[in-house]
């Protein structure tokens, strides 16, 4: 697996990470986790990507019972985490309703807890899950600092945010921001043309890719659009000498310039190892440029 670092300094991911939102439907055993874990790892896959509201605040205790089993693995491994985001749960009975929350208390409190819940003494990346239209940035830049300057948090980013939203938080750091992790697959073209990428390429760091499958419907969809490129999907893949439609798919973020890490949701192995397939496919400028027409059903202006 390669390793890239994800700024101009640190931190270094593997090529591709490994998402655990869905962590509670995958029903593993806490034996089994520790065995997908390890197999993960073996593949090269290092990049473990969290939230604290991931399974209603429960993922991050599973994933961390897991690691309490064999914490040898933690130094194998990036955790990235997120906060900012309140939901209703039976397990914050103090959320009585769905809203953002950036407040130095909350990102403090946040970041705690998964330390906690994941059994480490440091995340490597902690993110800003969503803008927050209260965020105030001198009060954000305020907790990144105390949880840097008291190791318990690496390094910092945001997610989903626009480039001027960055921007506004960057002008308060006096170290970078490292990533900006948002939805950009085949079905989620918008990210090419919204300067969220051209901004990574700037300030060169890599951005993170959420649902590189378009939550699944690169494989299931119906819709003209999702048959149009899966289609054209298996065409390329056949002229690439039989790669899957999954491997062509993460082909084509991986050829873009701003070196995207696609974040796979999955607790299948073969999966990921397929996935892993990805990374030897050189896909051409007409290979790339014929699956964007595919997905927009149209030619570029």
């Amino acid at each position: 697996m390669q390793r890239i670092k994800i700024s101009k300094e640190d931190p270094e991911f593997s090529r591709i990470a490994l998402g655990f939102w869905r962590l509670n439907d995958w029903k593993m055993s806490k034996a089994e986790l520790l065995a997908f874990i390890e197999k993960s790892l073996e593949m090269g896959f290092t990049t473990f990507d969290h939230a604290d509201i991931y399974g209603s605040y429960t993922c991050e205790a599973m994933f961390g019972e897991a690691l309490k089993q064999r914490p040898t693995l933690r130094h194998k491994m990036e955790i990235v985490s997120k906060c900012g985001i309140r939901v209703i749960s039976n397990n914050r009975p103090e959320n009585n309703f769905h809203s953002y929350d950036t407040s130095r208390e909350h990102i403090i409190r946040s970041a705690e807890n998964s330390l906690k819940n994941l059994h480490t003494d440091h995340l490597d990346v902690l993110l800003i899950h969503r803008p927050d239209p209260l965020m105030d940035a001198n009060e954000v830049a305020e907790a990144f600092r105390h949880l840097r300057i008291s190791g318990k948090v690496s390094h910092f980013g945001v997610s989903n945010f626009t480039p001027f939203q960055f921007d506004l938080l960057q002008s308060r750091l006096d170290f970078p921001l490292v990533t900006n992790q948002v939805e950009i697959s085949l079905l989620q073209m918008e990210t090419l043309n919204d300067g969220i990428l051209d901004q990574c390429q700037q300030r060169r760091i890599s951005p993170m890719a959420w649902s590189p499958f378009g939550g699944g419907r690169i494989f299931t969809g119906i819709s003209e659009q999702e048959e149009r490129l899966r289609n054209e999907l298996q065409k390329i893949g056949e002229q690439l000498g039989g790669a899957a439609i999954d491997q062509v798919a993460l082909a084509w973020l991986l050829k873009h310039p701003s070196r995207i890490i696609p974040v796979l949701g999955t607790g299948n192995l073969n999966r990921i190892r397929g996935a892993a397939g990805a990374l030897g496919l050189e896909l051409s400028r007409d290979h790339w440029f014929r699956l964007w027409t595919a997905s927009a059903g149209q030619e570029i202006p």
